[in-house]
């Protein structure tokens, strides 16, 4: 079978079932607050009791109303529900049969609409004309009044006790309320130390990280430092070796080159006086050169 034919039977089904029970419930409404003659003092009490038994059920007038409206409005989902699924339907017979039966549930929809605002004006007219039986049976005389004022004074204790236990009741509620409140406060008390706490570990934890790394770059530093004072004292030592063996190179230099021109200008003053002066060994490659002249400065090529 076809899916929209299944929803098709479905909501059939649906509809039966919610009509009937909305109708019950209207006729519930109807027929509310009908006080029948009792025959007996025993029948009187038995009537109260089966009514003090239905206010117990929770079967008021209210409640009554809100049923029936709920069913009221199931009906108009469901209505609208076969408006959808009748144009999907496989053939044309079907189209047409599931048209036919939307205006038909249209029809008992609106019929079930006036049942219900009619039976509400029933009810309060079947409210009010028990309250005027009631009100004429306790102003009268006779052992029927008696048992009506003694059963309304029953119904007024139980109706006090209700109250209080009622508001017995209401008290407990709010204490629980306050209860749960105060609970919701302090977990969310402790849910809000434990985000500050969990913020602080995480700082912590940032910080940690940032201080370990400051002190690799301390030691770091420190160890750079050590490695240039090293350098600096190790370039300083070669380079005074450098400035003193330049320096000593130079004066040896200097020195001889005095001697071999003090030597030679005193051989020029005093000529073919070589016999009483020794002159020493002369090197060829000490002296200048013989095409220099000795006038000539000389220059310090370093």
């Amino acid at each position: 079978m076809d899916k929209v034919v299944e929803e098709f039977e479905k909501a059939k089904k649906e509809w039966d079932d919610a009509y009937a029970n909305t109708k019950n419930h209207i006729e519930s409404i109807h027929n509310y607050g009908i006080n029948k003659k009792s025959s007996s003092i025993e029948e009187e009490e038995e009537q109260q009791q089966q009514q003090q038994s239905t206010n117990n059920n929770s079967n008021s007038l209210p409640r009554l109303n809100g049923l029936a409206q709920d069913g009221l409005a199931l009906l108009n989902s469901l209505l609208f529900r076969l408006d959808l699924i009748a144009p999907q339907l496989p053939t044309d017979d079907q189209i047409q049969s599931a048209q036919q039966l939307l205006q038909s549930w249209k029809n008992q929809a609106h019929a079930l609409r006036m049942s219900f605002r009619n039976a509400n004006l029933q009810a309060k007219a079947n409210m009010k004309k028990t309250a005027q039986e009631e009100r004429e049976l306790l102003l009268g005389g006779g052992e029927e009044s008696t048992v009506r004022r003694r059963n309304l004074q029953t119904k007024a204790g139980m109706t006090s006790a209700a109250e209080s236990i009622t508001d017995s009741l209401r008290r407990t509620r709010q204490l629980m309320v306050q209860e749960v409140e105060r609970s919701t406060n302090t977990l969310a008390t402790f849910e809000e130390s434990t985000g500050t706490l969990t913020k602080a570990e995480s700082e912590y934890k940032g910080h940690r990280s940032l201080l370990s790394r400051t002190r690799n770059l301390l030691s770091t530093m420190q160890r750079q430092d050590v490695l240039d004072r090293v350098i600096m004292i190790v370039g300083f030592v070669l380079f005074s070796c450098a400035v003193l063996y330049v320096v000593s190179k130079r004066i040896g230099l200097l020195t001889l080159q005095r001697q071999v021109t003090a030597a030679i200008k005193a051989g020029m003053a005093k000529p073919g006086g070589n016999e009483g002066v020794n002159l020493g060994q002369v090197y060829d490659n000490v002296g200048p050169s013989a095409g220099v002249p000795l006038e000539r400065p000389m220059h310090d090529e370093l």
